[in-house]
């Protein structure tokens, strides 16, 4: 069980006593103590600075006569969770996805629900593209070579990774992130090949230089595939054995989306049979816990889902969350309203 605390302490008891009931908020995870002083500005806060996931059972006994929460993407909002805490108003995901959201039961009950986008977008396209260079050159095999004090000099034919530059780039959903990844591929003199349910508007597709095809083109000629989808039915295992064995085996795909994106049992057999060369991931498919036998290949470079990750983007995103929370809480319309058809109602 995680230790919490409470913001609203800093408040003097004889002013406690005399100011009007305010609104109680749960924030499930440690965040920026610039955020938790917004949200404190106009609510009762309660924190858990233990920074460890919640169970279930943790969350719905926290949220008892809580009005708003802030959560993570470890926190799973659903109908159960909802239908145990009648007064909840406002649920603020610190994410652009909310995949741990159920929206429509939130909207059956009448309750607002808040993401943060706009503000991750180039870091994780910056993520994107250390996984690709450090996927396509080997480098992390080779630093865990070199530290090792096994190495004992250049050799022409040691540690041969593959090219970047005048490569193909596929891009899987050329969306906010996928479109930042293909203006990075410009410094690399890449062809970039996208694909997605809907088409790129002409002007996108001809400042990116980019060329619509399927899925199946894309993955047969692409050197480097990546996915920037969003996680739903249509997507889940949108990259399994299938897709796999159509990829050239010199490539190498990028996962900064989400985890059930890639059949990850398929992409164990992929790498250690040669079906491709390599992988760069963020994101699993049953976080935190890797497919068994993924964290024993060299070809993979994994990370621990830092897309995000920066002190300039995640201190971005909570206080996002914050005024979501606050707006949504003090009358007014949350900035980043997922169900607003709830305001009508």
């Amino acid at each position: 069980m995680g230790r919490f605390c409470r913001a609203d302490v800093l408040v003097p008891a004889r002013h406690q006593r005399s100011r009007p009931l305010r609104p109680k908020v749960l924030i499930t995870r440690k965040i920026f103590k610039e955020s938790i002083a917004h949200v404190a500005k106009h609510c009762d806060v309660e924190i858990n600075q233990r920074d460890t996931p919640l169970t279930p059972q943790q969350l719905i006994k926290k949220l008892q006569r809580k009005q708003g929460v802030i959560t993570a993407l470890t926190d799973v909002i659903s109908e159960s969770v909802l239908a145990r805490c009648p007064d909840l108003k406002i649920v603020c995901n610190i994410a652009v996805g909310f995949n741990n959201f159920d929206v429509k039961a939130a909207t059956r009950r009448g309750v607002m629900m808040t993401n943060t986008p706009g503000v991750l977008d180039d870091t994780t396209a910056d993520l994107t593209w250390c996984l690709i260079l450090a996927a396509g050159r080997g480098l992390i095999d080779a630093d865990r070579y070199f530290r090792s004090g096994k190495w004992k000099g250049w050799g022409l034919m040691q540690f041969l990774g593959h090219d970047i530059h005048h490569k193909i780039l596929g891009i899987c959903g050329l969306g906010r992130i996928g479109a930042r990844v293909a203006k990075r591929a410009k410094g690399f003199e890449m062809r970039i090949l996208y694909t997605g349910r809907t088409r790129a508007p002409q002007e996108v597709e001809r400042d990116l230089d980019a060329t619509f095809v399927d899925k199946q083109t894309l993955l047969r000629e692409s050197d480097f595939v990546t996915l920037h989808v969003p996680l739903s039915p249509f997507t889940t295992h949108y990259i399994s054995a299938a897709e796999l064995k159509l990829m050239k085996p010199t490539a190498v795909l990028i996962n900064a989306s989400r985890g059930p994106v890639v059949d990850e049992k398929a992409l164990v057999k992929a790498l250690r049979d040669g079906w491709i060369a390599g992988a760069g991931l963020d994101v699993y498919e049953h976080e935190p816990r890797p497919a068994p036998g993924l964290a024993r290949l060299k070809n993979v470079v994994l990370a621990p889902h830092i897309g995000s990750a920066t002190m300039e983007t995640r201190l971005k995103m909570a206080n996002k969350a914050a005024e979501n929370c606050v707006a949504g809480l003090t009358g007014r319309r949350p900035p980043n309203l997922l169900n607003p058809e709830v305001l009508k109602a």
